[in-house]
């Protein structure tokens, strides 16, 4: 069955019910912004009779309610009634033409540069009556007083501040084009000499307008709140795709919340906004609201699953657990007032859980992605997430995501089964998580990884730092001198200087096996000197005069071979590092890379779309 219609409506009508309010905007659409030239071009294409494209209708009434608002310019008229109409494609079009045909205020737009100005819109009709590509020459925008000048202001080359002015000089109002009876009327008085003029610019230009058929397409009210969603952002291409929350905002608002002031704050209404109260924590600074929706989602479907299940349902007739655009969109507000608190408290505990792995800033975050479903299970747990097992089963599935790289996209399906997953083997020591499972890292992995920016370069460079490295020059671990703020970064073990000059290839050296977190310090004492004259340089420096077991345990806390090191054997130490790292990730996934296991030749770094090796879990 089709959920909508298609068919022309006369402009002049729909724009009687714009003004009427009896077409509005779902709050969800955003502001008007068109600028000057395209104010003049719609009329021009109106004029000549041009197509300027349909626009989409949704009926009020049904599943999909939504808090409303007039079209930009229009202010209700007193009784007015509930909006029978939302404009779901059109607004631009739709609220330019209702700004300079139906009202009478100066319309609201800008310059090519985003200047802000006001302008009322005339035709010249003389120039109008020429035609054609005359027609655009013909509109005259003037400033809100009716006055336009030059030469800086000082000089009046047009005043339209009076009908009798309009009349005398044939500038005829754009807001007069629907009903230009009392414009008429003004000319027969003040110019009647030039009303055969007019007569011709009526049967050209105006019947132009008064005639001009707008195609719609009507969505019927059986359309969900999904397909207006679907809908709108593939008709709106050139646009921001909406958010579903914006959405779920205009559909609470239709029940007198304000989902924007709970989420952003509100000074003026004196709100304190949830993600304000989740920024006091720096890793929780890239939590988008959409994350916070998915979170909340995660728990009222579960709360249903487990009803489900507890009365006897079964297969499909039971609720799935989900962090979809559709379950969003079908949560009740009654759902969100029940969880809300309860999943900002779980953001802020899985904050917590962070650090104490190490992950203390935005940057060293893997994944935000995993923030959802860990504050939905924080959010049950409470403080049992301390207890010893039960956080040794959150460290090993929250490496096992960022390590296997699972939560790159298309994670909706991902995070909902890990909630449930993750809560019944906490509670059971029965199936392990789908993510644990699934999680595969190969050896051969680590001679592919140069990109900082992945997931998996940041978790491993992360672990180092939660195996304790020391700093190569300052007498701290590499954690203590981050929270100090001094400037950190990963370098290379092996200078890139040095490993060109001995024919080591990019593909090799570049690799996380031979970077390291390491000071700006130390790194400028590194240079590119050979690692043996790098570190007797360290060892000697004035403030620093260490011996060398002290020094090899600064190094050996990077999990780096200081026997290979300080005889500037890269193969050796390359080879030493990362069975080192391999056995660091068996640690933090808990599980065991298969012994079959095989290992890139130094030099032939492996493909990035090589096959992965099954890792199995450890015994």
């Amino acid at each position: 069955m089709s959920t909508f219609d298609s068919t022309k409506r006369l402009l002049p009508e729909i724009l009687a019910e714009i003004v009427k309010a009896k077409i509005q905007l779902p709050d969800f659409q955003r502001g008007w912004v068109w600028d000057d030239q395209h104010i003049r071009s719609l009329l021009v294409s109106i004029a000549r009779s041009f197509p300027v494209g349909a626009v989409m209708l949704l009926e009020t009434g049904g599943e999909a309610k939504f808090q409303v608002r007039p079209v930009e310019g229009v202010t209700l008229p007193p009784g007015a009634s509930d909006a029978e109409l939302l404009i779901l494609d059109g607004q631009q079009r739709l609220t330019t033409l209702t700004q300079v045909l139906a009202t009478k205020d100066a319309v609201k737009t800008r310059t090519e540069k985003g200047k802000p100005i006001r302008r009322h819109y005339y035709w010249n009709i003389e120039v109008a009556l020429e035609g054609g590509d005359r027609l655009e020459d013909a509109i005259e925008a003037i400033e809100e007083d009716k006055i336009k000048r030059s030469n800086f202001g000082r000089q009046i080359d047009l005043d339209l501040t009076t009908t009798q002015k309009e009349c005398e000089q044939l500038y005829f109002p754009c807001d007069q084009i629907l009903n230009s009876d009392a414009w008429e009327e003004a000319l027969q008085e003040y110019a009647p000499e030039k009303f055969g003029l007019y007569m011709q610019f009526r049967r050209q230009v105006l019947n132009a307008f008064r005639n001009y058929q707008l195609p719609v397409i009507q969505l019927g009210k059986a359309t969900t709140k999904e397909a207006v969603c679907l809908v709108f952002e593939k008709v709106n291409t050139g646009g921001v795709p909406l958010n579903v929350f914006e959405l779920v905002t205009a559909t609470y608002a239709a029940d007198g919340f304000n989902l924007r002031d709970d989420w952003h704050g509100n000074a003026t209404r004196n709100v304190s906004g949830r993600y304000q109260r989740l920024c006091k924590e720096a890793l929780l600074s890239q939590v988008e609201s959409t994350d916070f929706l998915q979170a909340v989602s995660m728990l009222h479907t579960l709360e249903l699953r487990r009803a489900d299940v507890a009365s006897g349902k079964t297969g499909k007739s039971v609720q799935p657990v989900s962090a979809k655009r559709v379950s969003i969109l079908a949560m009740p507000l009654s759902a969100y007032a029940k969880w809300a608190d309860e999943v900002e408290a779980g953001f802020l505990l899985a904050a917590k859980f962070l650090r104490k792995e190490c992950v203390k800033t935005p940057r060293e975050l893997p994944y935000r992605t995993q923030l959802a479903p860990l504050a939905s299970v924080l959010a049950h747990l409470r403080e049992r997430w301390l207890e010893p097992r039960i956080y040794q089963k959150l460290s090993h599935w929250y490496w096992s995501g960022v390590l296997g790289e699972l939560y790159g996209s298309a994670i909706e399906t991902r995070i909902a089964n890990d909630v449930e997953d993750l809560l019944q083997w906490i509670d059971s020591d029965d199936a392990i998580p789908r993510t644990i499972a699934d999680a595969a890292f190969s050896p051969d992995r680590l001679d592919t990884m140069t990109s900082r920016l992945s997931a998996a370069y940041k978790g491993l460079n992360v672990l180092v730092l939660r195996e304790g490295a020391q700093d190569f020059f300052w007498k701290a671990k590499i954690q203590e001198l981050d929270d100090e703020e001094l400037a950190l970064d990963i370098h290379h073990i092996f200078p890139q200087d040095w490993c060109e000059k001995n024919g080591i290839k990019r593909a090799v050296y570049n690799t996380v096996v031979n970077k390291t977190p390491i000071s700006y310090k130390a790194n400028r004492m590194i240079g590119g000197h050979a690692p043996s004259i790098y570190l007797s340089k360290l060892q000697a420096h004035t403030q620093v005069q260490l011996a060398d077991a002290q020094m090899n345990a600064i190094v050996g806390s990077h999990l780096i071979d200081t026997t290979a090191l300080r005889a500037d054997d890269f193969d050796s130490f390359y080879k030493a590092r990362k069975a080192a790292l391999v056995k660091l990730v068996e640690r933090a996934m808990g599980k065991a890379v298969s012994a079959a296991a095989g290992e890139a030749e130094l030099g032939e770094a492996a493909d990035d779309d090589s096959e992965q090796l099954v890792i199995s879990p450890a015994v």
